[in-house]
């Protein structure tokens, strides 16, 4: 004789081993980089795992994130915190007049631009400038245009 619900899962253990499961979803979620903007860094077709907002804090320079643009999300790195003025002089990328060191930059824009103010947003730009639509073409992002950090540890 057996115990009755002998070697049946109890529908409350599923569901729990479900919720645990799928809790990273919560915090992580996975991105396909679409186009060459960020190359080398992060090349199209790459999928990442990118940090939601509400758990990755305030966007920090040189940071790489996932932006909304007006022509969907797109994957930038943070160049400069709002209420700076960011111009290009030479090629040489100047924010509040002073040159920034961009060692992820292999293919930089040359002649000069600007300059921008970013106000209360961030200023985005790709890597790969020449390939780049940027703030340089739709301005800083605000802090609800930030959808996510994408994470660089690994690719997937």
């Amino acid at each position: 004789m057996t115990a009755a619900g002998e070697g049946r899962i109890s529908p409350w253990l599923l569901a729990g081993a479900l919720a645990l499961a799928l809790a990273p979803l919560l915090a992580l979620h996975p991105v396909r980089i679409q186009g060459r903007s960020m190359e080398p860094l992060l090349r199209d077709g790459d999928v990442r795992m990118a940090l939601r907002p509400w758990c990755a804090g305030a966007p920090q320079a040189g940071e790489v994130w996932i932006v909304r643009t007006p022509t969907g999300p797109a994957v930038k790195r943070v160049v400069a915190l709002p209420n700076t003025r960011v111009e290009l002089v030479d090629g040489d990328l100047r924010v509040d007049g002073k040159a920034l060191a961009e060692p992820y930059v292999t293919h930089p824009e040359r002649g000069s631009a600007g300059p921008w103010e970013t106000g209360p947003g961030y200023f985005m730009l790709g890597d790969n400038r020449p390939e780049s639509r940027d703030s340089r073409a739709w301005g800083a992002v605000t802090g609800d245009g930030m959808e996510g950090k994408v994470w660089l540890g690994f690719p997937w």
